[in-house]
């Protein structure tokens, strides 16, 4: 049998009779490490090991470590029959080899067992005086990426070897906590005579001195530290409730739409502007609409904001084959052809006029003839180059000249129709966003307009008294500065 014990926080105190009885009695004893407060004392019992200390020069990364030693252990119990296995801490605690060897045991039916070990979270919470059942998270800080920081539990992060390592922490936990939350920097907790526990700032975290394999960091729950992504469900929980705001507590799908309509533009300007400031802010406002239309159907019994979530992940999965599956592209359209042969699977489309269809009506309709327009030419119905729809326009200009003296205004509008439609395409052959390009002489217009009206007022002139002719001569003077 492969017997796995703990040695505890480090306190030779902290060591169970049953552990020390094993490490005494039994012929092959494996070490993790000897890197540990009680090695020295259990020395000195007479206790013979052997450590794996040496693993870590030849490996490139823990995980290769602890696979070797897992690996090793099987290897060394074809010939033993019984090994006892020792770690820091306890077994099940923050150590990987365990889990490792454990699974190899399961796959091979070899039996195992794990021996009751105080771990180095006890000794935290002793030493800080935390009562487990106001909620407490624990995380390596290996792993810390890969983990969801929460603030409304105490959060334990171990094995905060160096200052590399501590410097990663750091950074990963100021996506998160400001950068003078208050921390506690934890080493060898439970250990007397080495036991240190002081509070220090996020920021300070890597230019602790100390820092060694026995480091740990405390982040106590702080419900007012941050604002996260739960708080804002929460708010707008509140808004809607019975009690809550009048206003928020009329709103419906239909009525919100001119909002989010709004604030999707106001979140384009201020990428046009170029303004991180305030693009934050409208972000959030965006946000905000999600949250509140998520919230009206949660209230109405239809989905809520985990559905939105869930909905999206899985559409992002699907849609995204050549890096959550084996399908191989060669470059981004590529990417984008596989993209619109996944939706017309996922939408069920029948036929290309179908996917033309549910291009969004809402859409501004510059956008909309831009996307008609590349659906079409996906299938081969569209001009080779730009030349023949130049020609098309000067045609519909010509048509729009027949009937514009007329008396059949839906003609008048079709052909003006035709024209805008004309126009698209060139802008789309030459890889012009129409709604761009439109913007762009909107806004040309109205400074070489401003320029007409600042010269009028500094000759002492009204624009309602200046004659055509002399407002184009301003206009032509506009164009030249």
């Amino acid at each position: 049998m492969i017997k796995i014990v703990g040695l505890g926080p480090g306190a030779k105190e902290a060591l169970t009779v049953g552990t020390l009885e094993l490490l005494r009695n039994s012929e092959t004893v494996l070490f993790r490490t000897e890197k540990h407060p009680n090695v020295e004392y259990l020395k000195s019992l007479g206790v013979k090991f052997e450590s794996y200390d040496c693993m870590y020069e030849k490996s490139n990364s823990f995980d290769e470590v602890y696979m070797s030693i897992a690996d090793d252990i099987i290897k060394k119990y074809e010939t033993n029959d019984e090994i006892v296995y020792a770690v820091p801490g306890h077994p099940l605690v923050a150590e990987n080899s365990v889990t490792l060897l454990i699974k190899k045991c399961e796959e091979l039916n070899i039996p195992y067992k794990i021996e009751p070990a105080v771990s180095f979270v006890d000794a935290v919470m002793e030493s800080l005086k935390i009562d487990p059942i106001s909620g407490i998270k624990i995380i390596d800080a290996f792993d810390i990426n890969n983990q969801i920081l929460d603030k409304r539990v105490g959060l334990i992060i171990t094995q905060v070897y160096n200052k590399f390592i501590a410097s990663e922490t750091k950074l990963a936990l100021l996506e998160y906590y400001n950068d003078e939350t208050e921390i506690y920097f934890v080493r060898a907790a439970g250990v007397q005579g080495l036991e240190s526990i002081r509070k220090i700032k996020l920021y300070e975290l890597d230019r602790q001195e100390d820092i060694d394999y026995l480091t740990s960091i405390y982040i106590p729950k702080k419900l007012d530290e941050v604002k996260d992504f739960h708080d804002l469900l929460k708010i707008m929980n509140t808004l809607r409730s019975e009690d809550g705001c009048p206003w928020d507590l009329e709103q419906t799908h239909e009525s919100l739409k001119r909002c989010l309509i709004e604030e999707c533009y106001e979140v384009i300007e201020a990428i046009d502007n170029e303004d991180d400031i305030n693009l934050e802010e409208e972000l959030g406002d965006l946000l905000l609409q999600v949250v509140f239309h998520a919230q009206i159907s949660k209230e109405e019994g239809f989905f809520n904001i985990n559905d939105v979530i869930r909905g999206i992940c899985d559409k992002m999965i699907n849609r995204h084959p050549h890096i959550f599956s084996d399908t191989v592209v060669k470059d981004s359209d590529e990417v984008l052809k596989n993209w619109e042969t996944i939706k017309k699977e996922e939408k069920k489309y029948d036929s290309y006029t179908e996917d033309m269809l549910n291009v969004p009506k809402m859409l501004p309709a510059l956008l909309k003839a831009d996307k008609v327009q590349k659906k079409a030419a996906k299938v081969g119905f569209d001009w080779d180059d730009v030349n023949p729809a130049m020609d098309k326009v000067i045609e519909e200009l010509n048509e729009i000249k027949d009937v514009y003296n007329g008396e059949n205004q839906s003609r008048i509008l079709e052909e003006v129709g035709d024209l805008i439609f004309a126009t698209v395409n060139i802008a789309r052959l030459l890889d012009i966003d129409p709604e761009i390009a439109l913007n762009y002489t909107i806004d040309k217009f109205i400074k070489r307009f401003k320029f007409i009206e600042d010269c009028a007022r500094d000759r002492n002139l009204n624009l309602l008294d200046m004659t055509l002719e002399e407002m184009d001569e301003l206009w032509e003077e506009a164009k030249h500065r």
